[in-house]
């Protein structure tokens, strides 16, 4: 049994405007956007580009090879596809870590600081640690072979599927393809769109579980009965937060029903991609289907984010009037002691120094009592006025 190549990939909304911006890059390592000039040089040299196209094949696309052996496939929609051969079999595992090597510590880092400029990426999402599927592509291996060697590597097995150009066994992280003729341009057609929709169903799933996380915070503090002055301010800067982020992930909410129909457009009209419709084209319905749940989960989450920063923008209000209330006080105080004093006075006042440390004795009362109230209005409890709802799921 020979192993013929290995894939892996991932994917993140781009267009063909980015796709334009990456070939400038590496090609010669420029970009007409503010920055570092030998920074983009430095990242395009440890990229180890050795042959660079740009070619149009349904999508626009970019491909290049290393020196290290390493192919790449950049898609106008930014699917990236990178693959290597396998020359001997027993190191199948150091050549699937050397792929994902260059990918996360060499073409990830150059593409991030390539689009660093422009909206961020919420800082839930950034730092979360892709987890890919392997793909390993087998040359003529026979069912028992492909058997035996999944058992090898991947204990679980989800399903199994076969037509006259290859058969599929796929396991949890791996997905073994046997390919029945000298052609693998079916098998690798088939890795794209496996990888557009797991990529696709994943970034799904984190905007479901950042509605959960965003709306329980929210919920400790909205669904309390009271909570005290000096906490609201900082409660409210958290909303804000919130609201930022949900803003930012609702664009790419939006965007990725275009990403969907364009794939699936593509993929119907293409007649060498017939034999895999069967196992895929129903997922291109769900997904979608999921993605309308999402839309519409989300813009519940930014109507309870928006309920709750104006809840809290009339408590900060009513906190805020009370301290002026309070100062208000402490001032026409100060003002009605210095005029009983003036009016009772049978001479223009002198100034002596008991007079001053009289003036300074007033002054720390004044202070004092100013914090009093201070500290009052802290830990003062205010009503919070909001319905409470019982939870369904």
């Amino acid at each position: 049994m020979k192993i013929e190549q290995i894939y892996i990939g991932g994917w993140f909304q781009r267009t063909m405007l980015h796709l334009t911006e990456i070939y400038s890059f590496m090609k010669d390592g420029t970009s007409y956007l503010e920055l570092n000039e030998k920074k983009l040089l430095g990242l395009r040299e440890t990229l180890g580009i050795e042959e660079l196209n740009f070619e149009v094949d349904g999508f626009e696309q970019i491909e290049f090879t290393t020196k290290d052996g390493v192919g790449v496939k950049i898609f106008e929609d930014g699917l990236i596809i990178l693959s290597s051969k396998v020359k001997n079999s027993e190191k199948l595992n150091a050549g699937i870590d050397e792929l994902a090597k260059y990918y996360e510590e060499r073409l990830s880092p150059a593409l991030s600081y390539l689009f660093s400029l422009g909206a961020p990426v919420p800082k839930e999402l950034a730092n979360i640690k892709t987890v890919y599927p392997y793909f390993i592509v087998l040359d003529n291996a026979k069912p028992k072979e492909m058997q035996k060697f999944m058992q090898s590597i991947d204990k679980q097995r989800y399903y199994e599927y076969s037509n006259k150009h290859f058969d599929i066994l796929r396991g949890d992280k791996y997905y073994f393809i046997n390919n029945k003729t000298k052609s693998i341009g079916r098998v690798e057609a088939y890795i794209e769109e496996q990888i557009f929709v797991r990529e696709f169903k994943g970034q799904l799933h984190r905007y479901l579980d950042l509605h959960r996380i965003i709306w329980e915070r929210i919920a400790e503090v909205k669904e309390k009965t009271k909570v005290r002055g000096k906490d609201i301010v900082a409660f409210t800067s958290k909303i804000e937060d919130y609201a930022k982020t949900i803003n930012l992930v609702d664009s790419r909410i939006n965007q990725m029903s275009a990403y969907l129909k364009t794939r699936e457009k593509l993929a119907l009209n293409d007649p060498e991609f017939k034999d895999v419709l069967e196992i895929m084209e129903y997922r291109y319905e769900t997904l979608g289907n999921t993605l309308s749940y999402i839309q519409n989960i989300w813009k519940m989450t930014q109507n309870y984010v928006n309920s709750a920063r104006s809840l809290f923008s009339d408590l900060q209000q009513e906190v805020t009037q009370k301290s002026i209330s309070n100062l208000t006080i402490v001032t026409s105080m100060g003002v009605g002691a210095s005029l009983i004093a003036l009016f009772t006075e049978d001479s223009m006042p002198v100034i002596t120094i008991f007079g001053v440390f009289y003036f300074l004795a007033l002054a720390l009362i004044g202070f004092t009592v100013s914090k009093v109230m201070k500290t009052i209005g802290e830990k003062s409890s205010y009503e919070i006025a909001d319905k409470d709802y019982e939870k369904i799921g």
